[in-house]
């Protein structure tokens, strides 16, 4: 589905913040936050049916929260981008900050590539297979009729069978889009 919140944070202490709707993850990230040791390392937490995904890098924590069916590859590909861009930004300032010394600047920035990485990358690889099968379809069959005065029918098949599949998914993808326009976060962990 999505990302629902992240956040950047020195031990308990939130530098900055993003959250995709409204709900208890403040509350619910202080308390992850008191647990995850120091040392550099990542890991998954799962609570019900959310996962709290976390890069720690030199007391510096990364952390998202995302619904449990979220893919944890881009979850962490997510936070690395996050890691990446809040180094290069503040660098050793981070370890020195007042609580949410950086919000008023990086929440843009987390909410940008919470938007990014939330969207559903499969859906660009099936509009690569649709152009692909498009183009054979009224390319290939008019070189096989003039050339070879036959049509490939199991191609134009395994084309046809595959732009069903990419109307389908997109007509899912629009389905999620509108659950996700109306989904409430608000009694996430009651």
């Amino acid at each position: 589905m999505a990302i629902l919140f992240a956040v950047v944070a020195r031990g308990t202490t939130i530098l900055a913040k993003h959250a995709w709707c409204g709900g208890n993850f403040l509350e619910v990230t202080e308390q992850i936050l008191a647990k995850i040791p120091s040392e550099n390392n990542k890991l998954t937490y799962s609570h019900g049916n959310y996962l709290f995904h976390y890069i720690c890098q030199d007391r510096i924590v990364y952390l998202c929260i995302t619904d449990d069916d979220f893919e944890r590859s881009r979850a962490f590909n997510f936070l690395n981008e996050i890691k990446k861009r809040f180094q290069t930004t503040y660098g050793s300032r981070a370890q020195t900050a007042l609580p949410y010394a950086m919000n008023s600047e990086f929440s843009s920035v987390l909410a940008a590539q919470l938007k990014h990485h939330s969207e559903n990358k499969g859906l660009d690889k099936v509009m690569e297979t649709q152009k692909s099968c498009s183009s054979h379809v009224y390319e290939e069959p008019q070189a096989h009729y003039y050339h070879h005065h036959r049509i490939n029918c199991v191609h134009l098949y395994h084309c046809f069978t595959s732009l069903w599949w990419i109307y389908m998914a997109k007509l899912c993808e629009e389905i999620r889009k509108k659950k996700v326009e109306s989904y409430n976060c608000t009694s996430l962990f009651c």
